[in-house]
């Protein structure tokens, strides 16, 4: 419940305050988003499963955001960000519906 009413908080707090992202990290915020989402679909598959860590969580979530996040700025710098950033959101994509297509079986047992 506390979860639930942190992200409402969350969003209200974005929505009135609507905060500006400084052009220097916009290309990297989307794949940002995506890590992190991948990070949550497999929290949530490991609560199901019953083999969830809260600092397993922390450190996968922080790790995901920070190192998807390196590996597009690294292509930035060799001139191939927008093939790099393709290639992050399509295995983290792949991670997310496994994750997903898990979660499913786990709750409707198919």
């Amino acid at each position: 419940m506390i979860a639930i009413v942190g992200l409402l908080l969350g969003v209200l707090v974005g929505i009135i305050t609507r905060p500006v992202v400084p052009m220097v990290v916009e290309p990297y915020l989307p794949i940002a988003v995506v890590a992190a989402l991948d990070a949550v679909f497999g929290g949530l598959r490991a609560r199901l499963d019953g083999k969830f860590d809260d600092k397993v969580f922390v450190v996968s979530f922080l790790s995901n955001v920070v190192v998807a996040a390196l590996i597009v700025f690294l292509g930035d710098q060799l001139g191939v960000g927008a093939q790099l950033s393709t290639g992050v959101v399509v295995v983290l994509g792949i991670r997310i519906f496994s994750n997903a297509a898990a979660i499913r079986r786990h709750i409707f047992r198919a």
